[in-house]
This record gives structure tokens, C-alpha cells and sequence, in this order.
């Protein structure tokens, strides 16, 4: 994998183009988190000091190749200047004759950034043309956006045909965290995955039922279960028409030696808003739903965790939005972040309900590494060739 750290890359002087993710939440035009902000100062600090010029592209939302005001990056332009601190130019306008102008006339150790790349028509389109008038403005391409990298946009895919690519920092990090967990793996390996939806992660839970030891399921998700394998679950969040997919889980968890793990005992309200009782699963009542695991079942999880030498956990225990029911995603992050400060295992969580919880409980720094990739992510777990990755070895 060819990055920026080859020794052999002499950037002094050069118009290097840098796709990053900017897409962070926005109300009333301003910044409510800059965790994706903060991610892409390393890769913009190594190339500062290698006296490149820096020309960030990156976008916000989805405009579908019109201007909006809203989803403009000028808020972020100033945000990453304050953290930086150190000018960042910004160029208000589309992409066209005059930007080659405007970026000629940074100096060398200089920022600019570009307006919202999807603005462009030709962005989403991965459109050729529009691909090779992006790799005009520059020497040298690096793409550090992992979570665009399932997307064939022409800033991410179509720009490498025409111009010397390289990976950033950041992609390079998640990629070789990503790896240690599907072809690198430490086992035993254990997978906590959660979520409203077993269908959306079904593909995820069959790649990895191969390759993992345990796969525990919580949330949502586990209602699906217990309820297609006969249990109570009351008026709890669940999919109907989901039998042959738990059938086909529990026969490939069979075929490939892993351990399903779902919840033994739960915590119950009559609402969302209620304080919550625990009760083993065979003894959920009609008018109540499923919020949490239980003591019992979280007991399970840390047997289970203890026992891992690598660990994989993507979506909530329960609804942790109420005090009341965040008691089993705490657990899981404590349990996780004891083992991995120990040096015990080898951490990775992501998606974003996944990173909702660490950010809440303050334990961004208690796993080996927290991706805050979402659907690139998840596509990565199900085995899926993400274009962008694709496109990168093959024209580096």
C-alpha cells in the first residue's frame, strides 16, 4: 500500500490535492461535533511539514449537484483554521476555469479549501471529464476519506486515473485495523453486534460467522432472534419476516464452529420512557418491551470477552438514550476498555450508534481503534470490494 510516509515522495512544492471527510453534523450553521475534523490534522500536519501545498477537497451532505447555502464548507474551513491554527483559504465558488488560477497562488506550507465537491454535477456522476478537470489543479492525489470509500464518486474513484494516488494517514490506519480483524485475526475472536435491523446486518453476521469464534447479538436485533426461535418478546422492536434469515445464521453458525450468544434475561418497560425491570427472556408480557440485556446475559458477555483476544462491536445493547436502559451498552464499553488498557485484546468499534455511545460515556480512547467510517465500514464487514480502495491499487 503506497502512502504518504514513502520515504522516496519529495512533496516540497507540490499541489497536493487531499480528499478527507468533512461531513460533520451541522444545526443553525454551526459544528455540533468535530471528531471527523480532528481525525485528518495528522495526514495535514505531515504534509505541512514536508512544505506541500494542501488543496482539501471534501463535501457535506448530499446537495445532488446543486449549490446549497446550508451544506456550504466555509463553517469547516474555519473550524479546521482554529485547530490548526494556521490560515485556511477557502474557495467559494464551483470548480472551474478560475480554480487553477486561485490555487497557483498558495504558497508553499499552505491550506486552501475547495467548496463543497458534491456542488459539482459531475461529482456523484463519477463523471470522466469532470474527474480530469479535478486532477488538473494538482501534482499529487491522496485520498484519507475511508468513509467515502464505497462511493464510485469522481472525487474519490475517477480522479485516480489520471493522477499519481497515494493513501493518507487516517485510510491507511482503518485499513490495517480493518485487516487484523478479517484476514489478520488474533483468535479467539469475538463479534457484538446490535442494531434495530438483523436484515440490514445479515451479510456482516454471515462474512464474519467463518472467521469469528463468537457472535453475540443485542438490541433490536436479538428480539428478531428470540422471537423466530420461539420466545415472548411482548410489543418489543422486531422484524416479522425474518425466520429464513435466523434459520440461515444458526445453520452457518453450525457449519462454521461459531457461538451464537443471545440474550438469556432482559430489562422490560411498558414505554420508552420507563424505568425498567429485569425479567429472564420467558417471562416478557404482552404489553411490554425489550429495552436492554440483562445482569445474566452481560455476565455471559464478559465470560466471553475475557476469553477473546480480538474484539468487534458495532451497534447499542439497548436503548441507552434513556439512563434506564443504557446500563448493558455501558457494561460492554467498560468491559471492552478494561481489557484492551491491559493489553489484553486487540479492540475495534464502529457505526454510527456505536460511536453515539463511546462519545457519551467518554470512552473514545479505551478501544485500539473507533472507526467513524459508518457505511464504508460496514460494507468492508460484509466483504465487499469499496471502489475507492479498489481504485487506489490499482493507479498508485
Amino acid at each position: 500500500m503506497k502512502n504518504i510516509l514513502n520515504k522516496k515522495l519529495n512533496l516540497k512544492g507540490k499541489k497536493v490535492l487531499l480528499r478527507v471527510d468533512l461531513n460533520v453534523p451541522m444545526k443553525n450553521g454551526a459544528i455540533t461535533e468535530i471528531s471527523r475534523i480532528e481525525k485528518i490534522i495528522p495526514t495535514i500536519n505531515l504534509l505541512l511539514e514536508k512544505h506541500a501545498k494542501i488543496i482539501i477537497i471534501s463535501h457535506i451532505g448530499r446537495p445532488k449537484g446543486k449549490m446549497v447555502k446550508e451544506m456550504s464548507l466555509k463553517p469547516i474551513s474555519e473550524k479546521l483554521s482554529s485547530l490548526l491554527k494556521k490560515e485556511v483559504l477557502f474557495n467559494k465558488d464551483l470548480i472551474n476555469e478560475n480554480t487553477a488560477s486561485e490555487v497557483n497562488k498558495i504558497s508553499n506550507g499552505s491550506i486552501i479549501m475547495l467548496e463543497n465537491i458534491r456542488f459539482n454535477e459531475g461529482e456523484e456522476l463519477n463523471d470522466s471529464e469532470f474527474s480530469k478537470k479535478i486532477s488538473d489543479l494538482g501534482d499529487i492525489y491522496i485520498n484519507d476519506a475511508f468513509s467515502c470509500s464505497h462511493r464510485s464518486h469522481a472525487s474519490v474513484e475517477g480522479i485516480t486515473k489520471y493522477i499519481p494516488s497515494y493513501f493518507g494517514l487516517q485510510i491507511t490506519e482503518e485499513i490495517s485495523a480493518l485487516k487484523k480483524i478479517t484476514s489478520e485475526i488474533k483468535k479467539p475472536v469475538s463479534l457484538i453486534i446490535g442494531g434495530s435491523k438483523i436484515s440490514t446486518k445479515i451479510k456482516i453476521i454471515n462474512n464474519l460467522i467463518k472467521k469469528f469464534n463468537n457472535i453475540i447479538i443485542v438490541g433490536g436485533m436479538a428480539n428478531t432472534m428470540l422471537k423466530h426461535t420461539g420466545t415472548n418478546i411482548g410489543k418489543s422492536i422486531c422484524e416479522h419476516d425474518c425466520g429464513a434469515l435466523i434459520r440461515e445464521i444458526i445453520e452457518n453458525s453450525k457449519k462454521h464452529n461459531c457461538e451464537i450468544t443471545i440474550p438469556k434475561d432482559v430489562i422490560v418497560s411498558k414505554s420508552l420512557d420507563g424505568i425498567g425491570k429485569e425479567k429472564n427472556i420467558n417471562q416478557v408480557e404482552e404489553n411490554e418491551m425489550i429495552l436492554d440485556i440483562g445482569t445474566k446475559t452481560i455476565s455471559s458477555i464478559e465470560t466471553i470477552i475475557n476469553n477473546s483476544k480480538t474484539v468487534l462491536w458495532n451497534g447499542p445493547a439497548g436503548y441507552f438514550e434513556n439512563p434506564n436502559f443504557q446500563n448493558g451498552t455501558k457494561k460492554i464499553l467498560e468491559l471492552i476498555s478494561k481489557k484492551t488498557k491491559k493489553d489484553k485484546i486487540f479492540s475495534i468499534a464502529g457505526g454510527g450508534e456505536t460511536v453515539a455511545a463511546i462519545k457519551k460515556f467518554k470512552k473514545f480512547n479505551s478501544f485500539t481503534f473507533v472507526s467513524t467510517a459508518g457505511g464504508a465500514f460496514l460494507e468492508y464487514l460484509e466483504g465487499k470490494t469499496l471502489p475507492a480502495i479498489k481504485a487506489l491499487n490499482q493507479n498508485v
